[in-house]
């Protein structure tokens, strides 16, 4: 692949499997050498899933998350987006409303490649529409040393890039806490925190080799090495 990527200078660069990959305050990862930008858990659908059952909640939330990876195209040049699962979050995400809105990003954004390694949430809600044009593969999906996956701790061939778990970490000091986004980088795989607007998060604790990484939303941040 022949695209110029661009290096945002507010990422983090970790060589991973021997490959240079950048974590993004934005909560996701780029890897350069293959233009491609790595997504997870995005929930396309997810509020409009929550107010089909009478929950109010704000609506306008796939508009947010689409404006947000257009951002991220733009800053970094990718010229292939990879979701690592729960792309739409339930079948009512296949409302009309959410429906016109991601076919019409796709129209604006019709040169991109795109690839969804499903996760548990998109074989409930159903594929997305065809002519959103998206390459749907199980996991794990495996290019040069890494296999992308939803879960993170299926078997794989390769370094895993995963989701699913909405990983958070707890900074605490005597007199407060804040809890933040993070990724969680192994020795044999790395949990991307979820990208969607409207996922929430999951506490976390490093596991024996583990490194994390919290993002602010403008920078990332190592917290602790890895446990021994």
């Amino acid at each position: 692949m022949n695209a110029v990527m661009k290096r945002p200078q507010d990422a983090l660069a970790l060589e991973v499997a021997g490959e240079q990959l950048l974590l993004l305050p934005q909560k996701a990862v780029v890897w350069p050498r293959l233009a491609m930008l790595i997504i997870a858990d995005i929930h396309f659908g997810k509020a409009a899933a929550f107010r089909s059952f009478g929950i109010p909640v704000p609506g306008g939330t796939t508009n947010e998350n689409l404006d947000a990876l257009d951002a991220l195209i733009d800053a970094t040049g990718s010229s292939h987006v990879l979701f690592l699962g729960d792309f739409l979050h339930a079948r009512a995400s296949h409302a009309a409303a959410t429906q016109a809105a991601m076919l019409a990003w796709r129209r604006r954004r019709c040169d991109l490649v795109l690839t969804l390694v499903r996760g548990n949430h998109d074989l409930h809600a159903g594929d997305p529409a065809e002519a959103l044009g998206i390459d749907l593969v199980d996991e794990p999906y495996t290019v040069g040393p890494f296999s992308f996956c939803h879960h993170p701790d299926i078997a794989t061939p390769g370094y895993a890039l995963a989701g699913h778990v909405h990983p958070a970490y707890v900074l605490a000091t005597r007199v407060d806490t804040l809890r933040l986004p993070c990724f969680v980088v192994g020795p044999g795989r790395m949990i991307l925190p979820s990208f969607g607007s409207f996922t929430g998060g999951h506490t976390v604790r490093a596991e024996r080799g583990d490194r994390i990484f919290v993002t602010s939303g403008e920078a990332v941040h190592g917290v602790m090495q890895s446990v021994r």
